[in-house]
């Protein structure tokens, strides 16, 4: 048994496992992919949110957006948290553009006309690690509900 953990272990010890390397627009991307998941339906109108997301916020190309899309699913498959994904938000925003982030996470909660529970509870999770505000956190969903209704 004991034989078995350090072999286990050893495992996480190994310099030569790869580390993905997660930049700015990986992390954007699976925030959005996260959101997407929370309510256990992946919508054909949320997927299309995220590509025209990637494309006009990271200014993409449509090639680049899908393979982003695709990296950022597998990514969130992967992880057990949030935290790697929301750091390297973090370090490259400002808080106006954290507030605008979770506009964008409001966005494709949006997407399908409703929101779930799962889908508020997960902003609210991101919009804490991100420190944004309550008030912000509302005002963003205000905004971005006022937007699609015009």
């Amino acid at each position: 048994m004991i034989s078995h953990l350090k072999s286990l272990l050893s495992k996480f010890n190994d310099t030569s496992i790869e580390r993905t390397a997660i930049d700015f627009e990986t992390g954007l991307a699976a925030l959005l992919v996260e959101v997407m998941r929370a309510d256990g339906k992946v919508l054909t109108e949320e997927l299309e949110n995220i590509q025209n997301t990637l494309i006009h916020y990271c200014e993409l190309e449509l090639d680049a957006a899908s393979r982003l899309l695709t990296k950022a699913k597998q990514l969130v498959e992967q992880a057990i948290d949030l935290y790697s994904f929301v750091n390297v938000v973090n370090e490259h925003t400002s808080d106006i553009e954290r507030i605008e982030i979770i506009e964008l996470l409001w966005q494709v909660a949006f997407a399908d006309g409703q929101i779930d529970g799962q889908e508020d509870h997960v902003i609210r999770k991101i919009a804490g690690l991100m420190y944004v505000t309550h008030a912000d956190f509302i005002q963003a969903k205000i905004n971005v509900d006022e937007s699609r209704k015009q």
